[in-house]
């Protein structure tokens, strides 16, 4: 089973993230709040899926996703955000990002997603 992080500075966005991931039968291992946090976790963890916010108090989930990548540049990153502009997205896969998914999280594209990054 694959190890899951996911990374958003709002508990409840991380709440409805895990319940669609565990719909579908994976197992979040480990939360971060901060892209700060979701390095540091990383470094411990090495997560094999990480769902990243953009938008975050302090280091920005692109910069965040920039030093995981840095760690391992196997990493599979899938940033999820309200922030859908071209420029954004293009900023996302740049950072290391294998796909971009709009908030509000659907359950179909989350499940694509997951199936695409882990084959």
């Amino acid at each position: 089973m694959s190890s899951i992080m996911i990374v958003d500075d709002t508990a409840f966005t991380r709440a409805m993230l895990r319940n669609i991931l565990e719909s579908l039968g994976l197992e979040v291992t480990v939360e971060a709040d901060s892209g700060e946090d979701a390095v540091h976790k990383y470094g411990l963890y090495r997560s094999e899926l990480v769902f990243m916010d953009i938008s975050m108090p302090g280091m920005n989930g692109i910069r965040a996703s920039h030093k995981i990548m840095d760690m391992d540049k196997d990493a599979k990153i899938i940033i999820c955000s309200a922030v859908v502009r071209r420029d954004t997205v293009i900023k996302a896969i740049q950072a290391g990002a294998r796909d971009f998914i709009a908030k509000p999280l659907q359950l179909d594209r989350v499940e694509w997603a997951v199936r695409n990054a882990l084959g």
